[in-house]
């Protein structure tokens, strides 16, 4: 608007100074025509006077043309101030409607905040109660807890070695040992020249030969939830050579040198399903807030061996360890390496190198039995608010 304004009054300034112009031509004229008169008496005084009125007319109709081009500029400088004030005024109507609506989210914002905080409150303190009732549950259960796994009869439990029906797998199988329910192991014992006699054994939980890998770990996976709560979880096998350890804690070993080159996922056991559970649970957690390292170690000859530690050119191989006694009387392995891992398959590969190492020697009943003990560990960081605990 302030520009119409501007090229209105720019333009009437134009017109005035061209009318201005004629009317001073006008008036020139006359004055000419009686300087002439003075000067030529000779002309006649009619012709003087007829030429005086044509000056003054046409000097009126320039006068009469610059008022109706002023009027109409008037009227159109009018028109548009209409024009653009309604425009103005509608504008402003539309800020004010937006403030108000702007108004209106900062109060809504305002108030889904404090729901937020208070849900986030609420929240915190759910997952407390859940931490606590979780771990007690798990303590309520039994801190140390032993549980009993019945394998099924493989080809070299008979006396030749050589494999044998099923139908005599299953009476080898009930006049051995077997599940009597989840609590008790049933064992048969009978000696020559003395009478058979049954022999029964407690556990925390039984699982029978024909039990699957999926039904070992549900009995194991809540120990990862208080795991990532801070409390130390320890899982164990424990037998003789050829009773199913490895089996168990990883899985069937398809060759010797690839631990994991395992086709039927269901076959898995418990360290690789356990490690999808772990990080299934961090990815769940806010970004960065755990660091996870893992450590091998072999216990050989009442010796430790590290087996993911490198040499001088790079490459794992095991290296002995000295096991020392802290101030606070606890055992620690101060130059233990520790690998960082990202990601299940990071850890796997890592707990694969450290199995190619290990000591092997064939046994009667196992042709890569391990000589050693295997300790795979698992250290997790909590990191808050930029401290580690």
């Amino acid at each position: 608007m302030v520009m119409l304004a501007s090229y209105l009054e720019v333009n009437l300034h134009v017109t005035q100074k061209k009318y201005q112009g004629l009317a001073g031509r006008s008036t020139n004229e006359v004055l000419q025509l009686y300087s002439a008169h003075g000067r030529q008496q000779k002309l006649q005084r009619s012709s003087v006077v007829t030429q005086l009125h044509g000056a003054i007319k046409r000097l009126k109709q320039d006068l009469k043309s610059l008022r109706s081009f002023a009027l109409e500029l008037s009227k159109d400088f009018q028109r548009q101030s209409k024009i653009y004030l309604y425009q103005v005024l509608t504008a402003v109507q539309g800020i004010q409607l937006q403030n108000e609506a702007m108004q209106m989210f900062q109060i809504k914002a305002f108030d889904l905040e404090q729901s937020l905080q208070e849900v986030t409150e609420r929240y915190e303190k759910e997952k407390q109660k859940r931490r606590a009732l979780h771990n007690s549950l798990v303590e309520l259960r039994g801190n140390i807890r032993v549980h009993c796994r019945i394998r099924p009869l493989l080809p070299f439990d008979t006396a030749a070695g050589h494999s044998i029906s099923q139908d005599r797998q299953r009476n080898l199988s009930e006049n051995v040992a077997f599940a009597a329910d989840d609590e008790t192991v049933l064992v048969k014992c009978s000696r020559p020249g003395h009478a058979s006699i049954n022999k029964t054994f407690q556990f925390e939980r039984v699982y029978s030969a024909s039990e699957s890998q999926d039904t070992v770990f549900e009995d194991v996976a809540p120990l990862l939830t208080s795991l990532l709560d801070g409390y130390n979880v320890c899982i164990m096998a424990y037998g003789q050579t050829g009773s199913g350890k490895t089996y168990t804690m990883l899985g069937p070993q398809l060759e010797e040198n690839s631990a994991f080159s395992i086709e039927d996922e269901s076959q898995l056991g418990i360290i690789p399903r356990a490690t999808e559970e772990l990080f299934r649970l961090i990815s769940e957690k806010p970004p960065g807030s755990y660091w996870v390292e893992v450590s091998v170690v072999e216990v050989y000859n009442n010796e430790i061996f590290d087996l993911l530690a490198k040499d001088g050119c790079g490459k794992v191989s095991g290296v002995k360890r000295d096991v020392v006694t802290t101030r606070e009387g606890k055992s620690d392995v101060p130059l233990l390496t520790y690998e960082t891992v990202e990601n299940p398959s990071e850890f796997l590969h890592l707990v694969n190198k450290g199995l190619q190492l290990r000591v092997r020697h064939p046994t009667l009943v196992h042709a890569h039995s391990s000589r050693s003990h295997l300790v795979v560990t698992l250290t997790i960081t909590t990191i808050v608010c930029g401290e580690n605990f």
